[in-house]
């Protein structure tokens, strides 16, 4: 049975390698806060303006305010920086947290777009730190998706059982 981090990487491409490059480099010495709240309100206005509404529906609940500060914090901390997130929100969770949303293949392919254009226009972040940053997304987008599909077979399963045996009183 292939694990969460080995299907991340058979879907997205990314070897675990190159997905935690980023820890090969503090990004957020070499970036600074700035660069990150500038990357994620990017990403952010393209993601609250994408044309698609099932995209746009994913985050429907969420206040565009909110989401930014949300990303940012975690990609400062985890990229080097202080731990932000989990001052304000306790452990990052990644699976946990976007339990509520429909992590598809479709819906990360849409985020990594999105991210791509952030990144490519975000002109503080180098070439270089720009691959290891794409790269780490990429991965963590898929493992997301894993852990989506993960959900939704326990789902089904405890459907079936819940079908096929009484309820213990």
């Amino acid at each position: 049975m292939q694990s969460l981090q080995e299907k991340a990487s058979e879907w997205s491409g990314v070897n675990q390698n190159d997905a935690f490059a980023i820890d090969q480099t503090n990004l957020y010495q070499k970036l600074g806060l700035q660069t990150f709240i500038n990357l994620s309100t990017n990403f952010y206005n393209r993601v609250y303006d994408d044309e698609e509404e099932w995209f746009r529906s994913i985050f429907a609940n969420s206040k565009k305010e909110d989401a930014i500060q949300n990303q940012y914090e975690f990609f400062v901390q985890r990229m080097g920086g202080p731990p932000l997130y989990s001052q304000r929100r306790g452990h990052p969770a990644l699976i946990a947290r976007h339990r509520p949303f429909p992590i598809t293949h479709q819906a990360a392919e849409r985020w990594l777009h999105h991210m791509e254009q952030a990144l490519d226009n975000t002109t503080d972040i180098d070439s270089d730190s720009k691959i290891k940053m794409m790269n780490f997304f990429r991965h963590t987008a898929f493992f997301l998706v894993a852990g989506d599909e993960l959900k939704n077979k326990k789902q089904s399963m405890a459907c079936k059982h819940a079908t096929s045996k009484p309820a213990a009183v």
